[in-house]
């Protein structure tokens, strides 16, 4: 019971030690997330948002007002006055067509995977004049703003476009001012006349991409984006609308919203695939480490006694220390290196770390065959269920239900009590200290 109890609080320090190393990554990783994406938004731009263009024009008219005037207690005096009132009334936008293509390239800053894109944006856009007199017109493209809300705080930044170009429907250049964040420009519209403009730049962009079809909820009319990605696993931010078609072929995706008549407020998004990001992973793995290392203390002394090899807790407690070395290499490793070859690394360090030593007390045949086959199921491959999103958890518990199964089948011919009493009171089912000769 002693020697058990050695091994078990051999466990708890080395649990301990893993959720301190855990939690420095945990916050090496959050204290530099935040300066990390004001960084890649600075260079690469934030997440992209693009509002449609909106058309006005004003009418002057002259209304009649009664005014009451009352000076120095006189009887109050009413007055009809005319005054200028201007009213703006908007042009429809009867007509949107749109082509998108992304080109993705994901970058590492620190501990993190930022899927930054390059966009082609190119859009031709008719509003009709609903009035039955020729109307001047004031025209606004929203210059397109990046989203950098974060946790309920919700601002926007300025992005930079490339090779901006206004045009009307014959490709002559449109003079246009820009102003509080828009294009703005004039044009001269004839009674029911209907005009066709072009709009189209390059920019980049962070995470995602939202087109807002319409300010709140509004009606659409004549609606098509065709979009393309140099990237086939797309998904689709919450809130936005799937599109109408979409296939994929060569390493690309394509897909089309296209609409006639659609009253809506969601959006047309996309989200950038997203790598595995070492800091959170690399962490997920180091908190999971007492569960791997309880597994393989379980599954090496019951071989122990099986095999009727010896182990001393001092054994157990380097052991622990060759798995604690897998996970202290890769937290400080995979912010130098790739997240695969910097895994493949770490597990062979740590596995060179148990069968060198074991070999010395076991025999190479038990370090190798039992404890090498041990360690790389309950620490390199229970490791890497986490590369595994959304199936770890299966994963793992798989894993302890045919760990179960073996032991079970190896052990159920034991004679437990004998074990125990051959044992003595200071030795946990493992025969008396003597040096194993090597094999």
């Amino acid at each position: 019971m002693v020697r058990l109890l050695a091994i078990a609080f051999i466990w708890i320090g080395c649990t301990f030690a893993w959720v301190i190393l855990g939690s420095t990554l945990v916050s090496r990783t959050n204290d530099v997330s935040g300066g990390l994406d004001s960084q890649v938004h600075a260079l690469f731009g934030p997440p992209g948002r693009q509002a449609p263009p909106a058309a006005s024009y004003a009418v002057k008219e002259i209304v009649k007002e009664t005014v009451t005037t009352n000076q120095n207690g006189a009887v109050p005096i009413q007055q009809t006055v005319e005054r200028e009132k201007v009213t703006e009334h908007p042009l429809q936008l009867d007509g949107t067509d749109i082509d998108v293509e992304f080109d993705l390239q994901h970058r590492k800053k620190g501990l993190l995977w930022f899927p930054t894109y390059g966009v082609s944006f190119d859009a031709h856009y008719s509003f009709k004049n609903p009035s039955k007199e020729a109307q001047k017109a004031v025209l606004k493209f929203p210059l397109s703003r990046g989203s950098t809300e974060r946790e309920g705080e919700g601002r926007t930044s300025q992005v930079s476009l490339d090779d901006f170009h206004l045009t009307d429907a014959e490709g002559h250049p449109v003079e246009y001012r820009i102003a509080g964040g828009v294009a703005e420009w004039d044009c001269q519209f004839e009674p029911q006349a209907q005009k066709r403009f072009n709009v189209s730049y390059r920019t980049r962009g962070t995470s995602n991409w939202h087109y807002l079809l319409t300010e709140g909820n509004g009606e659409v009319k004549n609606f098509e984006l065709r979009m393309k990605t140099s990237f086939t696993n797309v998904d689709f931010p919450a809130g936005t609308m799937s599109p109408t078609e979409h296939s994929a072929s060569n390493g690309r995706w394509q897909g089309q919203w296209k609409y006639a008549s659609l009253i809506s407020g969601s959006p047309v998004g996309i989200e950038m695939p997203q790598l595995l990001n070492p800091g959170p992973l690399a962490s997920k793995v180091t908190f999971f480490a007492p569960l791997s290392l309880l597994f393989f203390f379980f599954v090496v002394s019951i071989l122990a006694v099986v095999q009727k090899r010896e182990m001393h807790p001092m054994h157990y407690l380097l052991l622990g220390c060759a798995f604690f070395a897998f996970h202290l290499l890769f937290a400080y490793l995979v912010d130098q290196v790739a997240l695969v070859p910097c895994f493949v690394i770490a597990s062979a360090v740590s596995l060179f770390l148990v069968v060198s030593y074991a070999r010395l007390f076991v025999g190479w045949r038990f370090a190798l065959r039992e404890m090498g086959i041990a360690q790389l199921i309950y620490l390199v491959l229970f490791s890497h269920t986490f590369f595994w999103e959304g199936f770890t958890g299966l994963a793992v518990t798989i894993g302890a239900i045919v760990t179960l199964f073996i032991v079970m089948q190896i052990t159920g011919r034991v004679n437990w009590s004998e074990v125990f009493r051959k044992s003595g009171p200071t030795s946990v089912a493992l025969p008396a200290l003597a040096p194993t000769p090597a094999e």
